[in-house]
């Protein structure tokens, strides 16, 4: 039996000695070479792989794989065969991998092993695919545009970029799901340049195919750089803002399927985004109750987090008109209305009165 650290801890730490990346903290993956699930559960390893033999570690947890083979069997993500045995090599399973990056390893004695040329490919900063069956996985081309917008200054090998535009012309990347690309893209809006996904998948034609090329300007691609303090709910409702088509804004919405709170972001933006330059009683009022604000104030906030990092907008009087107006006796305005058909209206004309009474 042979231990191999290997995969994305690997991968980072050379980032850091070799180009000074931030030291990355992730979990560590092994591969055992050379021996069996009975010998794994013998040595008190316990068995959680569903497809492949996979096991935790007893002491740390840490997951450890046996050596694997792969074969493409049907269409899709899902279209593979795994096969183990005690006479696959480090470098047969590394060879399955996507990028030459993520297929160096270590041994015991901190010796990397690098059969693909991964860490010449990190000193030319280069995302390179390691061998022709990386085509028959279409979440690469999902996994590579993360890449490329978590590593900005690396660049996609010509040939790697020919294999993912031969991925989507030859339909293969038809197969990919709603679930797994909204995954991967939540993913990169944490990257260093989430603009970067988009702009591989343009690059490659499967966001023209997948998304019907929904229009994002540069102006969005800059934003989206720039303001990685926003919140995920936020950065989604700006990947949207380029397009005034509230139906195209929901076929793209009904294509990604994300969850219901940034749905709801998404919508909200895009029915608030032209009301944030009249600073005017009315229209303050009018933002405020339309996004529902004083049940829910953080559907506000978000709106104004986008209003300030698009528009530049000073965003104080909203959230002090709120805070001024939350405080209002809505109860005693409500009594006071002997016809309880106009409670709304006395509701709209006293908070009216408090946003004006502070502009």
């Amino acid at each position: 039996m042979h231990i191999y650290l290997v995969g994305g801890f690997v991968r980072d730490l050379y980032l850091t000695k070799e180009l000074g990346y931030p030291e990355h903290k992730g979990d560590r993956d092994w591969v055992v070479v050379g021996s069996t699930p009975e010998e794994m559960i013998k040595k008190g390893f316990f068995p959680v792989g569903k497809d492949f033999p996979v096991f935790l570690h007893p002491e740390t947890h840490e997951e450890y794989a046996l050596a694997r083979t792969e074969r493409k069997i049907a269409a899709g993500y899902h279209g593979f065969v795994f096969h183990t045995s005690e006479t696959i090599s480090l470098e047969e399973d590394l060879k399955r991998r996507d990028l030459t990056i993520n297929a160096m390893a270590l041994d015991g004695n901190n010796h990397l092993i690098d059969p693909y040329g991964g860490l010449n490919d990190i000193r030319n900063k280069l995302l390179r695919h390691v061998s022709e069956a990386f085509k028959e996985d279409p979440v690469r081309i999902l996994r590579i545009a993360r890449f490329s917008a978590k590593l900005p200054d690396f660049r996609i090998a010509p040939q790697t970029l020919e294999l993912l535009k031969e991925m989507v012309a030859n339909g293969e990347a038809d197969s990919l799901v709603s679930e797994r690309v909204f995954l991967e893209m939540r993913k990169t809006l944490s990257e260093t340049t989430p603009s970067r996904f988009v702009a591989v998948l343009q690059q490659c034609g499967l966001w023209q195919r997948f998304f019907n090329n929904f229009r994002i300007d540069q102006t969005v691609f800059s934003l989206l750089d720039n303001n990685l303090h926003l919140e995920e709910n936020e950065k989604f409702a700006l990947l949207t803002h380029s397009e005034d088509d509230i139906n195209k804004v929901k076929t793209f919405m009904s294509i990604l399927k994300p969850p219901a709170d940034i749905s709801d972001t998404v919508f909200l933006w895009n029915k608030l985004k032209k009301k944030f330059d009249n600073k005017d009683a009315e229209n303050i009022l009018k933002v405020i109750e339309e996004a529902d604000a004083i049940r829910r104030p953080q559907r506000l906030k978000s709106a104004l987090n986008l209003a300030h990092v698009i528009y530049g907008t000073d965003t104080e009087i909203w959230l002090t008109a709120l805070e001024h107006i939350k405080k209002m006796d809505s109860a005693k305005i409500a009594a006071s209305c002997s016809d309880k058909s106009m409670i709304g209206h006395a509701l709209h004309c006293a908070r009216l009165r408090i946003i004006e009474e502070l502009i």
